[in-house]
């Protein structure tokens, strides 16, 4: 058997070849891998969801947020129970920064009728270190929701490969 024929046999059983439309097979490209990750994520995000621990909203967070090369917010909107009611992408913004305004956080937490939220970010740069930007916004969401009752359990930070819990960082 040719190398050709071997190598698209163990393409094929990993599910890195998608039907190229002529009868045939075709590699998996980057993107469609990303988009079929962040897919993954989502449906693992499902509403209803208990989201109790660091550990449960972090398996997800790298493939929703962590492949963007410019910034991207996110909210997770909780039940009472902390159970999921959903999922936002609220803000996009360049390589470096994002502009997050929290008067539109708390008009999506009241439409939700969320008990609380989690906020979560990337960072392009591969770097996991929550900026001083990061930690005022984080306060001043932190605020705004406070006088509504509404809870921030966490804000986390995604790279495409890993995340950090601000709350297990103590800055929460």
């Amino acid at each position: 058997m040719s190398r050709k024929k071997i190598l698209t046999k163990e393409l094929e059983a990993t599910g890195f070849l998608v039907a190229d439309g002529l009868g045939g097979f075709k590699p998996v490209t980057a993107e469609q891998l990303l988009e079929a990750a962040r897919e993954l994520a989502t449906r693992r995000l499902a509403r209803g969801t208990p989201l109790n621990s660091p550990s449960e909203v972090r398996e997800c967070l790298p493939a929703l947020l962590g492949s963007y090369n410019h910034e991207r917010f996110g909210v997770l909107f909780l039940d009472s129970q902390n159970r999921l009611i959903a999922y936002e992408e609220m803000f996009r913004g360049t390589l470096t920064s994002t502009v997050v305004y929290p008067r539109e956080i708390v008009k999506a937490a009241l439409g939700h009728n969320a008990a609380s939220v989690i906020l979560a970010h990337n960072h392009p740069s591969g770097t996991l270190e929550p900026s001083q930007a990061d930690i005022q916004i984080t306060q001043r969401v932190r605020e705004a929701l406070g006088l509504l009752e509404i809870r921030v359990t966490d804000h986390f930070i995604a790279t495409g490969t890993a995340t950090v819990s601000m709350v297990e960082k103590g800055l929460i």
